[in-house]
Formats: structure tokens, C-alpha cells, sequence
């Protein structure tokens, strides 16, 4: 029994078949080959057409009929970056780009409204400020776009939307509601007093479904353009970092997992409504989350990470591939001579308190620094980012002995991921996954091919275990990147 995985990424798409009874993945396709574009209006807006999504997700399919035949899939998983806004008429029909997760415009809105809402109630009901999540960004089009506005049937995650592609019908799940910052943790319900403050009806919202169920069955003219079974169900939706957590099988309470893409994010379960006061780190409802059992996902993101990486790749070497890129990185000594860099150029940073400094390289030696110690300085300021948003974890209660990742993104490196063990003091459990597989399996368990989650994981097995070898070389460095951090805070 196959299972069919769409990671709906910043980036790229990707789609993979997993083999239900063994879990080995049968085949993967990713499209486009290049880096799909952000499309920023104004300096701090990030947005996505997502009929290019859908389009890019068709060829993604399409290319595993490469490989087998997709005749023998059983059900669909979604994963999808999170916090992105989606809007549609009674046609279903896209009014407008997609505002991305990395769109910084809404901040002012949130914040006003973290004010009028009162701090402690926001924090205790939703767990978050409003900040620039969905809800914030949909209140910005009700402002600023109110003949748009005003044709809006539903609203939807980027996952709903290809849901609804590929099966005409719209839902939501708690989940999703809560990366939206819509949902009242406390009254298990659709959030009134944000609702109203924000003057947004709640008929825009669509049926809510649990995470794992059928979200809706493959359309005849889909299955067909696609080598697909009509009616099989969509039975799994969720955003990119529950599902990485998902993939790599983090799912009790304590079990933190990692990754290193477009950006950077750590995601630790807990089994509290926990959150920060700040709201620097973000908690959202897990994957496993049911008003009974109320696991909750602590995440931190760092929105330039991989974009960091991606840009320094473009304007310094372009010609290398990632591959040869990091062993150039590898060839410059620890602490990049002096480099240091700052991954923050990708929006308002909400660990550093929505709080937009740019991305930054300090302290170049026009006679000593060559494009390795670049790149060097790149991987360790990544880490750095991880680290400082480890430690504001550590304030909130969580207390990782062990982190997962997937050998993905800039895990690929094994400088990166040596020296993010390094500078967090923490070892690492690599394991060969990524979203596209987890969405597979969540599908399994979503369709009851699974009888529980567990059984999804019986035959995942870990290709690598990293422990911290240069923790004692990396913290004097470490603490003159928090002195930058600290200045280009006081001068953004």
C-alpha cells in the first residue's frame, strides 16, 4: 500500500511515495529545479502566487510517474509553510497573492492588538501575540483592500488550498487555526474577542476537521491529469514544522526536533499551555493535539537561515553547487578568522521581538578573509541564531537532552551540523526523512492504514549521532556575535 507525501515549501515543491508496510520511500520529485521566487512589493512584504503552488505540485507529481505507478497510492498527506494567507471566492477561485509566512507588513496590527486584548489574555487564550500570523494579515486586507476584502469567501493555510485542488472541498483543523493565532487554547473555540477586535466574521473560516481524518476525496479530472485512483482521500494536513516533528517522530512531551531550511526552526513538545511573555518563541497546537490531550508545539524560527545561505551563495559563488560550497566552508578555521555574520535579513525576526535588523557580515579583513571563511561565517552565524533562540527556550521550561533532524538543507553539511551541536552544547540524531515523507505518513495514520502514530515509525532508523567536540572554542566567539546582535538591535 502506497502513500503519497506534497511538501508545499517556500521554495520548491516536493512529493514523495512511502511503502506503507516497510516506510522505504519508492520514489521523490521535487519542482521546480531552481528556486521558486518570493515576490516582495515593498521592503519587508514576502508573497506567493499559490497557482503556482498548485502548478508546481501537479509537476512534482508528475514526475514521480517516472518511477511507478501512482495508480497504487492509497491516500494523500499535505505539509505546508505555515502561517501563509489564502483567500478565495465562492468559485474558488485565488483573490490575491498569497501574504507569506516571512511577510513582516502585519506587525503594527498585531501589535496594536496584543495592546487592546491585554497581553495576558492573549498569551493565555491564544497562547501568542496576534504579532504578523494569519489573522493579523487578514485584518491588514480588511483595511487595505476592502473591495478584495469583501469578495472573500473562505480563508485557508496554504495546505487548504491544495486540499482543496485536489478535492473541491475546504477545511480547516484546530491546528492549523492555531498557526493562524485564531484559536482560544483555553475555550477550545475559534477565538471571539480577536475576532471581533479585528472585525473579521467568522464565515470566512472553514469547516473544522480533526488533523488526522479525510479532508475531502481526489477529483476524477485531478486523478486522471494526474495518474492517481480517484476518490482516494486527502487524510493528513499540517504545517511544515509540526510535520518535520511528525517525520522524525517527535511526538511526546520533551522530544524536540530541528531544521535548517528556508529558515531555521526548533520544535519541542510539551503537554502544558505554555508561552512566552515576550512572545519571542511561538506555541501552537501539535499534530496530536485534541481538547483531551493537549500536546502543544514550542517553536522557535529564525527566518533567514537557509535564505542567509542561499544569498551569500548567489552573490559570491555562484557556479558551486551547495555540495562544493560547504566544503569550501569547511576549509577556513573555527571562528571564520574574525567574520561574523548575522542571518537576519529575511523579515521581522519574531525572537528578536518583530524586530527587523538586516542581515549583516562584521569585521572583513580585505587582506586576510577569502570566500571560504565567508561561507564558514555564514554556517557558525546560523548556529549562533540557533543557539541565542535555544537559550530564550531554556527560560520557557524547555530543556532538549537530544535534538532530531532530517539529513536535509544545511544538515547536509557536516560543518553546519557539527557546529550546531557545538555552539548549542546538544547532540543531534540525524535521520533520512524530510516533509514530503512525513506527509506520507501522516496520511497513513490519517486513513487508518495506521492503527496509531507509532506504527508509522516502526522501521525509521537514525543514520547519524553527532555529540558537541568544540563547545569550549565556540563560546568567546559566540559572545562577541551576541555583542553585534546586541548593537544592531540598539541601531536596527
Amino acid at each position: 500500500m502506497h502513500l503519497l507525501g506534497i511538501d508545499i515549501g517556500t521554495s520548491s515543491i516536493k512529493a514523495s511515495v512511502v511503502d506503507a508496510s516497510s516506510g522505504s520511500i519508492l520514489a521523490s520529485a521535487q519542482y521546480p529545479d531552481n528556486e521558486s521566487a518570493i515576490i516582495a512589493p515593498q521592503a519587508g512584504w514576502a508573497e506567493q502566487d499559490p497557482s503556482a503552488w498548485w502548478s508546481d505540485a501537479q509537476q512534482a507529481i508528475l514526475r514521480l510517474q517516472h518511477s511507478l505507478n501512482l495508480e497504487e497510492v492509497s491516500a494523500i498527506g499535505i505539509a505546508y509553510q505555515m502561517h501563509g494567507l489564502v483567500v478565495v471566492d465562492k468559485d474558488q477561485q485565488v483573490l490575491r497573492n498569497s501574504i507569506i509566512w516571512c511577510d513582516s507588513r502585519a506587525v503594527a496590527l498585531g501589535d496594536a492588538a496584543f495592546d487592546a486584548l491585554g497581553h495576558e489574555h492573549s498569551l493565555q487564550h491564544l497562547l501568542n501575540s496576534p504579532g504578523n500570523f494569519t489573522a493579523s494579515k487578514l485584518a491588514w486586507v480588511k483595511n487595505n483592500e476592502p473591495e478584495l476584502y469583501a469578495k472573500i469567501y473562505k480563508v485557508m493555510l496554504p495546505g487548504d488550498f491544495i486540499a482543496m485542488k485536489l478535492t473541491g472541498n475546504i477545511s480547516t483543523s484546530i491546528q492549523a487555526l492555531s498557526e493562524g493565532v485564531f484559536w482560544d487554547f483555553q475555550k477550545d473555540e475559534l477565538s471571539k474577542e480577536l475576532m471581533e477586535y479585528y472585525a473579521l466574521s467568522s464565515d470566512l473560516i472553514p469547516e473544522i476537521k480533526p488533523l488526522f481524518s479525510e479532508h475531502g476525496q481526489l477529483k476524477a479530472d485531478v486523478a486522471a491529469l494526474l495518474g492517481l485512483k480517484a476518490g482516494i482521500p486527502v487524510a493528513y494536513k499540517s504545517g511544515d514544522q509540526p510535520n518535520n516533528a511528525l517525520s522524525l517522530n517527535v511526538l511526546q512531551p520533551g522530544e524536540v526536533a530541528a531544521t535548517a531550511g528556508t529558515s531555521g526552526v526548533i520544535y519541542g513538545i510539551s503537554d502544558a499551555l505554555t508561552y512566552d511573555q515576550q512572545s519571542r518563541v511561538n506555541t501552537f497546537a501539535h499534530v496530536t493535539y485534541t481538547p483531551e490531550n493537549k500536546h502543544t508545539g514550542v517553536l522557535l524560527c529564525i527566518n533567514g537561515t537557509g535564505s542567509m545561505y542561499r544569498w551569500a551563495k548567489h552573490n559570491f559563488a555562484a557556479e558551486l553547487s551547495y555540495g562544493e560550497l560547504n566544503a569550501l566552508a569547511a576549509q577556513a578555521p573555527i571562528g571564520s578568522r574574525g567574520l561574523l555574520s548575522l542571518p537576519f535579513g529575511n523579515g521581522a525576526e519574531r525572537m528578536l521581538n518583530n524586530t527587523y535588523t538586516g542581515a549583516r557580515l562584521q569585521g572583513i579583513d580585505l587582506n586576510v578573509h577569502t570566500k571560504a571563511d565567508i561561507f564558514r561565517a555564514v554556517q557558525e552565524g546560523i548556529a549562533f541564531a540557533f543557539r541565542y533562540g535555544l537559550d530564550i527556550m531554556r527560560e520557557n521550561g524547555m530543556q532538549p537532552k537530544v535534538i532530531r533532524a532530517g539529513r536535509a538543507n544545511l544538515f547536509l553539511s557536516d560543518l553546519f551540523a557539527q557546529t550546531f551541536v557545538d555552539v548549542t552544547g546538544i547532540p543531534v540524531e540525524l535521520y533520512d526523512n524530510d516533509g514530503s515523507v512525513g506527509a506520507a505518513l501522516g496520511a497513513g495514520i490519517g486513513s487508518g492504514i495506521f492503527g496509531d502514530p507509532s506504527e508509522a515509525f516502526i522501521n525509521q532508523k537514525q543514520i547519524k549521532y553527532l555529540e558537541p567536540i568544540n563547545s569550549a572554542a565556540y563560546e568567546p566567539i559566540y559572545g562577541n556575535w551576541k555583542q553585534l546582535l546586541t548593537q544592531a538591535l540598539a541601531n536596527p
